[in-house]
């Protein structure tokens, strides 16, 4: 097991036991090996799905402060290559924001990527990302990808020698975090120092961590800050009308994208600067001279002191506002503030709780060790005197830094078992109204700031807004699926001569409903099969289904030929005035005779399995789509059906696929079809049906009835 430790933040020596760093070494050669401006390296922490960084170089750690801890399920290159165990490579911008927007939002500047997993063959101890300024090609190299992929494997086997040795590899002090007090003074040669001294626009040297290292008595100037007092500090820091986000950008712009940037800056009351800024490897430059008037809205004020930089809690913002515009169930929810927000804010295990009906509803919960901690709250009053119950009843957050505060305040908690030091309450308001709240615990006692209490605030609005639309999603859903249920034959019935299966698969999209039927009937003195697909994928279109479905029962069951229960469906159809259409195919089956009756109603072919194993489309003659054409008439078709043979009925949904020919998903589906006739009809189905069962998304339904003639004996 490869650990995590806090050896960093508690002053231990990194790295081995003789004190030896291991990742830092490791990353910057391979960032020089294949000329990578910045890179990090990241570590599953024991057996949980989560990549946590330990070490970053050439880049301010704070520009990935919403990936420091990421779930290997999330969208993002990182994650990515830890779950394929391959390389991912981004090749510049319009890439990133075409396959990872979450990560364009935040970074929007030109630059490439790739990342890649640290596995031997057993096992899996985290990934490593590096990358490069914008100007470099769209592909990665041969000799890059070897050097990444060689030096990735030899990290790897040191983490596995590592682990067996039960050493800990802890998080290690970044490359770039070494002391500028040191240097800040330091000017080089006096006449260099002379020089500089002497100019007419002001000049300042920032660290890559936007530290000031030198500063020349113009720039002091023209800022307004003694040289004093801006060596060793952040720019933005010691001159608070520079304290704002778009200038920040810039800034993070320069050292990620390694291009020129400039900005206009006011300082107050009225002068106007214009800042010049040139990145290298080892920091930036920045020139300072007066800039033409201009007419700008002025920039805000400056941060509190005691609050983090902007910089990372509007990159966080960003990113998780986007994550959460991509959820769509409630469970989507959940998991979205498990695996990114909560490790964001240093969480250590989450609920999430609904408001409905005058009680707690749990949606969801993570992190907890005893899962029963947080489900003894379902059902529970809203009346009931709890931290949850009140934020929801009230709508205010409630902030608990100990275990002795939460106690003192809800004594009925009696020793708050779920093990946690400190917990955050925060109500989830949408449109108004309560939804719910969402509560967050931590392993330590915590002093949550009022910078920290605001974002949290604003981040469970973010989450009160997905959590609201996810709700209403999953009521539709529940909805759509119990129509569906209630529409489809619950189980085929039994038929002499024929024995029957099916299968039905929505679609994947939308409402995860739609318009495909079956159905068996048994009517006297030859019973029926149907199969057809309304347009559509949507309760309407269920319910045109539905009324389809029993009209062609009722038709049947009166004794109509097959063309005339074809055209009395048609007519039903128009006369509904739906607007929508449907493919049909209807067949009057008697097993005694050997024979079957078809008419078509632009559906797709059925397929014949002969007892021999050979294979046909049969081809039939038929009319338009129902719903079209009043006076359409639908010709009728007479089939050989013999002991033994299969009869393949399906809709368009088992057929069409992206950039496949119609023809030959057909000649394919008929290929699996001989090979696999054989099989117990329940079998065969799900063979057929197989590919599309276990695939992530479907864009449309499927819909599969196989009959099958039974032998005289097999009767008996």
């Amino acid at each position: 097991m490869v650990v995590v430790s806090d050896g960093q933040r508690s002053g231990r020596a990194p790295g081995d036991p003789a004190g030896r760093p291991m990742l830092s070494p490791a990353l910057t050669a391979m960032m020089d090996a294949v000329g990578a401006h910045s890179g990090a390296v990241y570590l599953l922490p024991g057996d949980e799905p989560v990549l946590e960084m330990a070490v970053m170089a050439g880049l301010p750690r704070s520009f990935a402060a919403p990936w420091e801890r990421v779930g290997i399920g999330a969208p993002i290159p990182i994650a990515r290559a830890v779950r394929e165990r391959r390389l991912v490579w981004v090749g510049g911008e319009e890439e990133m924001a075409r396959s990872y927007p979450r990560i364009a939002v935040v970074l929007p500047y030109p630059f490439a990527l790739a990342a890649l997993p640290l596995a031997t063959a057993s096992k899996v101890y985290g990934a490593v990302f590096v990358t490069w300024p914008g100007s470099h090609p769209p592909e990665l190299s041969d000799r890059e990808r070897h050097e990444l992929q060689v030096a990735c494997e030899r990290l790897a086997l040191r983490l596995e020698r590592a682990a067996a040795e039960n050493r800990p590899v802890r998080g290690e002090a970044d490359p770039l975090e070494a002391g500028v007090a040191g240097a800040a003074d330091t000017l080089g040669t006096v006449e260099a120092a002379r020089l500089v001294a002497r100019l007419p626009y002001g000049l300042c040297s920032l660290d890559l961590t936007g530290r000031v290292g030198f500063a020349n008595p113009a720039a002091a100037d023209l800022l307004g800050v003694p040289v004093g007092e801006l060596l060793g500090t952040h720019l933005w820091a010691s001159v608070p009308w520079l304290a704002d986000p778009m200038y920040e950008e810039r800034y993070r712009a320069a050292l990620i994208s390694r291009h020129v940037t400039s900005f206009v800056a006011l300082r107050p009351p009225s002068e106007w600067l214009s800042f010049r800024l040139y990145p290298s490897t080892t920091g930036i430059s920045v020139r300072v001279v007066r800039a033409r008037a201009v007419s700008v809205t002025s920039p805000a004020g400056g941060e509190r002191d005691d609050a983090p930089p902007r910089l990372v809690s509007m990159s966080q913002a960003l990113s998780l506002a986007g994550a959460l515009t991509e959820t769509v169930s409630v469970q989507d929810v959940v998991r979205l503030v498990a695996e990114e927000i909560a490790p964001a804010v240093g969480s250590g295990a989450l609920a999430l709780l609904g408001a409905r009906a005058g009680r707690l509803l749990v949606l969801g919960h993570h992190g907890y060790p005893d899962p029963h901690l947080v489900e003894r709250f379902d059902g529970m009053p809203l009346d009931s005197p709890t931290p949850g119950t009140q934020a929801v009843t009230h709508g205010v957050p409630a902030f608990f830094e100990s275990r002795r505060q939460l106690e003192h305040l809800y004594p009925a908690r009696h020793a708050t078992p779920d093990g946690f030091a400190a917990w955050a309450y925060l109500p989830l308001i949408a449109s108004g109204r309560p939804v719910g709240v969402c509560v967050l615990a931590y392993a330590e006692p915590r002093s949550f700031s009022t910078h920290e209490r605001a974002v949290l605030t604003s981040l469970a609005g973010l989450i009160a807004q997905a959590l609201d639309r996810a709700l209403l999603y999953d009521a539709k859903h529940q909805l759509a699926h119990g129509l569906q249920a209630a529409l489809l034959p619950h189980s085929l019935p039994s038929l002499p001569g024929i024995e029957a299966s099916a299968r039905y698969l929505p679609a994947t999209r939308g409402m995860e409903i739609g318009g495909d039927f079956y159905d068996l009937v048994p009517s006297r003195p030859l019973p029926a099969a149907v199969i057809g697909d309304v347009q559509g994928h949507n309760v309407t279109a269920a319910g045109l289904m539905g009324q389809l479905r029993t009209a062609v029962r009722a038709y049947t069951t009166v004794g109509q030929e097959p063309a005339e229960v074809m055209r009395s469906t048609n007519r039903l159809m128009i006369d509904l005035g739906t607007e929508l259409f449907a493919s049909c195919l209807y067949l009057r089956l008697d097993p005694a005779r050997g024979r079957a009756v078809m008419a078509r109603a632009g559906h797709p072919p059925p397929l014949l399995r002969r007892p021999d194993g050979r294979v046909r489309v049969l081809d039939l003659a038929g009319g338009p789509l129902l719903g079209i054409d009043a006076e359409a008439t639908y010709p009728t078709t007479e089939i050989r059906l013999a002991p033994g043979s299969v009869l393949a009925l399906y809709t368009d949904g088992l057929i069409e696929s992206p950039g496949v020919d119609i023809e030959d998903a057909v000649a394919d589906l008929g290929r699996r079809l001989g090979e696999a006739a054989d099989l117990p009809l329940e079998a065969l189905a799900d063979e057929l049906v197989g590919h599309y069962a276990a695939a992530e998304e479907r864009i449309d339904d499927v819909a599969l009835l196989l009959l099958r003639a039974s032998s005289p004996r097999d009767r008996d």
